[in-house]
Formats: C-alpha cells, structure tokens, sequence
C-alpha cells in the first residue's frame, strides 16, 4: 500500500510475505504483500440448523444488505440482531451467512468469533478477538503487534487489502456485551460487512443498523417443535402433527422462544412414546416450569442468569419486582410506583432493561413488558431476594398508584359527575379515557389479584372506578368476567368486608350478560339481584332489578311479562328520586311496548326518558332514547319526524363521543332518509355505520346494520346485491346461533325474492323464515313473512294454501295490534274470496 502523500525522493522499504503496522513502519513508502495462498478459515463458526422456521423476512433484509456493489454509501457497514437470551440471533446470522456464501458472494471466506460477552469466565476482550481473527486472515503471530490500536488498524488493513484483491470477506461477531467490545472488531470498509449478536441494543456503534429480534410466531414456533423432533426421531415421530392443541400449548409455554423449544424437542426425543400432552402437564406449573426447561448443558434460566448477573443494582431490584404487577405490562409511571422511584428514574432503569432485552417495550411508548419465561425468572429472584414485607410493600404501593389514578378518571367518565368533583390529575375526558385506555388490562388484573395481595379495598376501589368505563367502551366480555370473580370472591367468605359489595357485583353482572345476550343468564342474575334487594328493604335497589329484568325479559320476547316489572319498577321509583334510573326505566319499557305495537305508550315512554335526559345533561342517554324514538315514529308512518329524531340523536351521541349510538342513529337516519326517497348518499353512511359496530364488537346491532343496508341495495335498484347480503346475513346469523336475526333476514330475503318474480324460491326461504320466527316467539314477524308467503303461493296458483297464510298473518296480526298490516291480509283475503266469486 503506498502513501499518496510521500516524497518520491525518500527511501522506500518493501515487506513481503508479511504486514506492516505502525511501529515497523521506517519511510513513508510501504508495500504489504500478503501470501497468494491464503484463504480465511471459518473459524469455528457452528453449522446452520436444518431446522431453522420463521425468520424469512428479516433473513431476506440481511441478505439483501450482504449483496456486493451496493457501494459506500448504499447502508451501514455492520448490521447488529439484538434480542433476548434464546430468541435465536447465533443461528439467525449463520442462516444468512451460509445463504450470503451460497450466492458466492465472499470468495474470502467467513470470519467468525464468539466474544461470549455475557460469560465471566470466557469473555474475550477486544484485544484477544483481534488477535484471533488477525491470524485467521493469515497473519503470522510474530506480525501481530500488543497495542490494541494497532491490531485494529492492521485488521482492518487487512481486510481493505483482501477485498481489493476480490477476496472479499464476511465478518460475523457474536454475543457482543456492548459497544466497546464489538466497536474494534468493524471492518470500515463498505466492501466488508460485519454482522454483530448481542443481547443488548448496541445503538452507539457507528454505521450500524440495528435489527430487534423477536419471539417467534404461533405457527412457526409449533414448526420448530415438528422439524426438531423429526430431525431427532425421523420422521416417523408424528407427535406434533397428531396432537396440534398441545403442541401449540408447549409452544405458549414455552414463550415462542426457540432455546426452550429446542430444549423440550430434546427432552420429547428422549421418550418417543412421551405424549405432547404430558409436557403441556409438566410445564403448566409454573413454580417448576423453568426447572423443566433444561436439559444437559442447555437451560433457559442459566442464559437468563447471564443477563441478570450484569445488571447494576438498581436495574436488578426493579426488574425483580416487575412480576409484582399483576398485568400485562406497565407504564413507566407505575413501574416507578412499584419501585418507590419517580418516572424519570424508572425510565432510565427500564430503558437500560430494554437495551438488555430483559424487558421489552411496547408498542406504545411509555409502556414495557417482560417476556412470560422472563417473568418467571424475575418472579424468582424476587422471592429469593426480597423479603416477604417488601413484596407487600411494593405491591400496595402500586395498587395505591392505580385506585388513586382510576378513581380520578371515573369523575371524567361517569356522565353524572359533578364538574366540580372532577379531578385535577386528569385535564379532561380525553384525558381520563387514553388513561384508561391504556392501563385497562393491568387494572383488572390488578383489581382481581388484590384479594390475595391482602387488598380487598384495592378489589372495591378498582372495580368502582372501572364499571362506567368499560360500558362506556363496550368491553361487556371484560365487564361481565370483573363482575363473575369480584362475585364470587365476596360469596367465598374470606374476606367479610366484601359482603355489603356483593348486590353491587351481581347488578352489574346481569347487565353484562344482557349485553352480550346471555338472556336466561341476565334472568338468573337480575332475579337473584331483587331477592337480596327486597330481603335489605332497599327500594331504590329493587327498583333497579326490576329494570334490568324487564329488560332481559324484553330481549327475550317475553313482552308482557317485561311491561309488568317496568311498570312497578317506575312506581317504586320516585320522580325527584335518581332521575338517571327511572329515565333508563322508561327506555326499557319503550321497548317493551314498541315490540308489542303500542307505539303511542312507547313514544310517550321515550319521550319522558328525553326530557329527563336533559335535566341531566346526559346527552349520551338522549341520543339512546330519541334513536328508540325515532324507530317508534317510523313503524307510525312519520317519517319526517323520524329522521328529525334520529338527526337529534346523531348530533348528541357525536357531542358525547358515544361512537355506539353515533353509529346506529346514522343507520337508522340513512334507512329513513332511503325510505323517504332521499337516496344519495345512505350507502356510505350505512357502510360507515357498519365498520363502526364492527370496530366495537357490537355483532349483532351490524346485523341489523347489514339488514339495513341489503334494504337500501334494492331501493337504489341494486336488487341481486340486496339479495346476495340478505343471503349471506341469513347464513353468518345460522352459523352463529342466532335465530332471531337468521328469521329476520330469511323473511326479507323471501320478500325480494318474491319483487324478483322467483317465487319458488321465496315460497321456500318465508316458510324455513316463519319456523324460525315462531321458534322464537316473534309473532309480529311471523305475521309479515306469512304475508310475502301467501303472495308467493297465490303467484303460483295455491290459492287455497295463499288464504290459510293470509288467515295466520290476521290472527298474528290481530294479536300484536298491528292495525296496519292486519288491514292488509284482511284486503288480501277479501280479494281472493271475490276473484273466487267471479
């Protein structure tokens, strides 16, 4: 190599079959010459799996960043897979490697080295790697100088030297501890890439791009454990394909994480006859599933203990104490709490966690997790390390933290709050609600662990500041499993201070399971409910059960019996009592009477719950009882205060950001709108309606939002698509179970089938329609489908069965006081009996 800055006239030195560096240099005229025979060795480098599954994208990226040419300033010069202890980064870099090799894209060979940065005992020091990859390159050990500066600048010369020559290599440094320990051993040349592991994110290297590996993926996981045993056993050993839920069980245990699949693959190998299904039982518990993970010189916790054993004290405690939290993850806030830290301490512990990859940080910033194996681990530890006082010292601490913080969200949530008593931890609503957004999983959890962290209170506080939020949010599925354990922790008698709370947890249990339209459930509840209410005297209470009863009895199309308890519950209920109850008491009779054709009582029943909502100022229960209001108009034939009603209820339900009322007003305005032949733009705003209810997990209210919607495809003339969704909602309701909804749309299938002129096949679809509506106790229905059925028969000449349909539609209809639709079967009957006449 010749110095371009030299003086020509200056003596000039020649070393052959050796290096030079920088204390042998004598001028400033220096030729290396390396030996023409020698080609870097893979030094020790282990052999790829053949086993290896799922890191097909982040392999093709790092395969694609090896390709030659891509030039200087084409990406970094070292590429660094950081990752957890056991995520897979050693055998991920040597899958690449060997592809990268197979494409003959390092004629020189690979260099590789294991710095064993996390090993006490083996640990290699920057100067020592040096040195072992200098002679690997082909070096004579007497050429290799002792300074550390040195052996880098001769290593990279090196290397710079033999990519010139086209024999380019690739430089791979493993298990890395941190910066300072991989940062001599890059290349600085773009022509010789460098790939780094390490269980810390080595963000200070210089031109290096950083990749975070993660677990692996359900399915890929549970292929690891199929290749691995079939590698070991044959591939007669058919365990994993015979046995597919406990193989995903084991993978779930296991964390997706390859170190301990490969480790149960091993053990399942050992006993071929050992079925999947005893290691799912085996690793279950979890006092001994890290115990179970290990096998020769392979174990999970021992990788897990390299990691922890570097830790400073301060990151050791914390993450020791992490398990504490009963949730998914934690926010720096709460971490802090649990650790008796401020935040801005608690984030510089937890982000030095994360840069280990002990803890992992969400997606969300400001929120961490610790993998379930991790867990464990630290779960251990903790027990070890810290005294039992400790632990409860640190658990009540962050339970403090939460029914402090949720409480003072409530006063934003709950529509009947006072502003006044709002409060100051939270600016506003929006606020208060991404709060509860985000902590919601560990607030339950928490709340449902506090009994057995010796916190009953902390059980009561929670759930009182959670119960307002997840109605408001719709999380019935969450509500109802709060209610079921806060229930039966207070019915089990160990904690007596428990019991006042136990109509509290029943209420809301029934309103729950009236929601998710567990009727005979809600039944059972809201029963229970006013036995304990009526045996306490407590009026106000008893009240309340009646509502809700009369609700569930409404849904279940018990329709008298729900008018019955809704009227006695707004007799117990005073009128300058708690207006919100008897507001809600009147919607649900509403209902009730709206279902029985009593459309002037239900309208009158709304209108009362409107006003009250007013006086209130809860505009989210306004929008609820004119949208019931407005449907109650329209089955009148007023349309035009119809769709005043539901633009009222549109305009409140957005000014709450109730987007669950938001949606079905919108829908129902649309249906209207259509009805009245004002077309444009109703498909889009039921669309917009439908993707709404569907965000929510409102399944049924999108049914009849697809209802709806098939309706408008026929008025806008788009009749095959109107059946087609009529056919498809039939289908999807069927597959689930519900009957109700599979009889409505059967019936309006049958009915545009019969305005298609394909009366077969709508005499066909109303009569499975009408099984199902009398299955279901729905008459009104029956009746209406009994009517496109007798004009179906009629079309086809079965005059005599047409008059028994038209003669069954009459007495449905007489008896659900349908005035309107009676008169139109007693026209139809009149009108065949004179055509017989003629």
């Amino acid at each position: 190599m010749r110095n371009p800055h030299e003086d020509s006239t200056q003596v000039q030195n020649q070393i052959r079959d050796g290096v030079f560096y920088s204390t042998v240099v004598q001028g400033n005229n220096v030729t290396l010459q390396l030996p023409d025979e020698i080609t870097p060795a893979l030094t020790g480098m282990p052999a790829p799996s053949s086993t290896f599954t799922g890191r097909e994208t982040v392999m093709e990226l790092l395969v694609e960043e090896l390709r030659p040419g891509r030039g200087a300033d084409a990406g970094p010069l070292a590429h660094v897979v950081a990752g957890l202890p056991g995520v897979g980064k050693t055998e991920l870099i040597l899958q690449v490697a060997r592809r990268a090799s197979q494409q003959g894209w390092f004629p020189g060979g690979t260099l590789f080295i294991d710095l064993h940065g996390y090993d006490g005992d083996r640990h290699v020091s920057p100067s020592r790697a040096l040195g072992s990859l200098i002679q690997a390159l082909g070096i004579p050990d007497r050429y290799v100088p002792d300074d550390l500066q040195d052996r880098a600048r001769l290593y990279r010369s090196v290397l710079s030297t033999y990519a010139e020559q086209g024999r380019r290599i690739l430089v791979i440094v493993d298990n890395a501890r941190d910066d300072s320990q991989a940062r001599p051993l890059l290349s600085g040349d773009s022509r010789v890439p460098v790939l780094v592991t390490s269980r810390h994110t080595l963000s200070g290297l210089n031109n290096a791009r950083m990749h975070d590996l993660a677990v692996l993926e359900l399915a890929s996981a549970v292929e690891l454990l199929r290749r691995d045993l079939r590698q070991a056993r044959g591939p007669q050993d058919s365990r994993v394909d015979d046995a597919p839920e406990p193989a995903a069980s084991i993978a779930q245990l296991c964390g997706h994480l390859p170190l301990a699949l490969r480790i149960v693959a091993a053990l399942l190998a050992d006993l071929p006859a050992r079925p999947l299904s005893s290691m799912v039982q085996a690793l279950g518990d979890t006092r001994k599933r890290l115990q179970r993970l290990s096998r020769g010189d392979l174990a999970v916790r021992t990788a897990f203990e390299l990691s922890y054993h570097h830790l400073c004290d301060d990151q050791a405690r914390l993450f020791r104490l992490l398990p504490i939290n009963p949730g998914p993850d934690i926010s720096t806030e709460s971490a802090g709490r649990l650790a008796d830290l401020s935040s801005d301490e608690a984030e510089d512990l937890l982000g030095a966690l994360a840069r280990a990859h002990l803890v992992e940080p969400h997606a969300k910033y400001g929120r961490w997790r610790l993998h379930d194996l991790l867990r464990l681990y630290a779960d251990e530890e903790c027990t070890l390390r810290e005294g039992a006082q400790e632990r409860q010292r640190a658990a009540s601490r962050l339970l403090d933290h939460y029914v402090t913080k949720a409480t003072a969200a409530e006063t934003h949530v709950d529509v009947d709050a006072e502003a006044a008593n709002r409060s100051s931890l939270f600016s506003d609503r929006d606020d208060a609600l991404r709060w509860l957004d985000d902590e919601q999983h560990s607030l339950r959890a928490a709340a449902m662990a506090a009994p057995a962290l010796e916190r009953p209170d902390a059980l009561v506080g929670l759930y009182n500041a959670l119960i307002h939020y997840l109605s408001w949010r719709r999380h019935w599925v969450e509500y109802a499993q709060l209610s079921q354990t806060a229930l039966e922790i207070a019915r089990s008698g160990q904690f007596p201070q428990l019991h006042l709370e136990e109509a509290v947890f029943l209420n809301n249990l029934g309103i729950a399971q009236l929601e998710l339209r567990r009727f005979d459930d809600a039944v059972r509840s809201s029963q229970a409910f006013l036995e304990e209410a009526r045996k306490a005297g407590d009026t106000a209470s008893t009240a309340m059960a009646l509502s809700n009863l009369g609700r569930a009895y409404e849904e279940m199309h018990q329709l008298e019996e729900a008018v019955d308890v809704l009227q006695q519950s707004l007799a117990l209920l005073p009128r300058n009592g708690n207006l919100r109850n008897r507001g809600m008491a009147y919607t649900n009779l509403g209902r009730a009477l709206h279902k029985l054709r009593r459309l002037d009582e239900a309208a009158e029943a709304f209108t009362e719950d409107i006003a009250i909502c007013q006086a209130v100022a809860d505009l989210s229960g306004e929008a609820i009882a004119r949208n019931n209001l407005g449907m109650v108009l329209r089955d009148m034939g007023l349309l035009g205060a119809a769709i005043h009603h539901h633009r009222e209820a549109l305009e409140a339900a957005s000014a709450a950001k109730d987007q669950h009322t938001v949606a079905l007003a919108r829908a129902n305005l649309a249906l209207e709108m259509a009805s009245s032949g004002r077309l444009k733009g109703v498909v889009g705003m039921l669309e917009t309606s439908l993707a709404a209810l569907d965000e929510l997990g409102d399944s049924h209210l999108a049914a009849q939002c697809r209802n709806h919607l098939a309706h408008v495809y026929s008025l806008t003339g788009r009749q095959e698509e109107a059946v087609a969704a009529f056919a498809a909602l039939a289908e999807t309701s069927r597959s689930k179970g519900d009957r109700r909804t599979e009889g409505m749309a059967l019936g309006n299938l049958s009915y545009h089938l019969l305005q298609n002129g394909r009366h077969a096949d709508s005499i066909g679809t109303a009569r499975k329609a009408i099984a199902l509506h009398r299955s279901c106790g729905n008459l009104n229905s029956e009746g209406k489908t009994l009517l496109v059925l007798a004009a179906s028969l009629r079309s086809t000449g079965s005059i005599d069965e047409a008059v028994q349909a038209l003669e069954k539609a009459s007495s449905a209809f007489k008896e659900t006081n349908d005035r309107e639709n009676l008169a139109v079967a007693t026209d139809g009957l009149t009108e065949i009996r004179r055509l017989r006449e003629v």
